[in-house]
């Protein structure tokens, strides 16, 4: 059985500027985000990975670097969700624009695109299922680091759980916080933990 650890990256500047939507924009983490991933070793100090995956975004990497001080394979499957025209905006900025985008996503991010113009629930649970999928094929059992982000993570952990995905946003995945679930061979996810500090 598979035993993954889901992490979100640490903290950047786009985090702390209100939460403002950084989707494919890649930059690297404050200050911060470097002590909060350097956190993240010293709680799994003494787990064993058989791999460390991370979204190609420096964030994420860099995340996983620290987090793990092993080799990190970058994985495009895990990028961020493409967040159309709400790239690089708050939710004040992007409703003010144009509300109905919002609310559509909201009453269902499956069949409608974040911001208009980018990726759908579907389309983004799609890919992050291919990427967890592959992972079953490689190996048979042992702890896995998988670095990624806020939005992609929870949408795949929505869908997992059986829950309709625009309730996505009731999981939350804080900077820097480990969340652990097992995959067995039917490919049935259990989470152990959510959002947590493991010491």
């Amino acid at each position: 059985m598979l035993k993954i650890f889901l992490l979100r990256h640490g903290e950047t500047a786009y985090n702390a500027d209100n939460n403002r939507y950084c989707g494919r924009t890649d930059i690297p983490l404050t200050e911060k985000g470097m002590k909060q991933a350097e956190e993240v070793r010293r709680q799994l100090e003494g787990i064993a990975f058989v791999q460390v995956f991370s979204s190609p975004l420096q964030r994420a990497y860099t995340t996983a670097s620290i987090a793990s001080g092993k080799e990190v394979i970058k994985d495009q499957r895990l990028i961020e969700a493409d967040f159309g025209e709400w790239e690089g905006k708050t939710k004040e900025e992007f409703m003010a624009e144009n509300e109905s985008l919002w609310l559509n996503w909201m009453r269902d991010p499956a069949i409608h695109r974040a911001g208009g113009t980018g990726e759908s629930g579907a389309e983004i649970v799609a890919r992050v299922d291919d990427f967890f999928r592959s992972l079953q094929f490689q190996y048979s059992e042992g702890n896995i680091m998988v670095v990624a982000h806020n939005g992609i993570n929870r949408l795949y952990m929505a869908h997992k759980l059986g829950m309709p995905l625009r309730n996505y946003r009731q999981l939350v995945q804080q900077n820097s916080s480990i969340t652990c679930f097992t995959l067995d061979e039917t490919g049935t996810l259990t989470l152990e933990l959510l959002n947590s500090k493991l010491r």
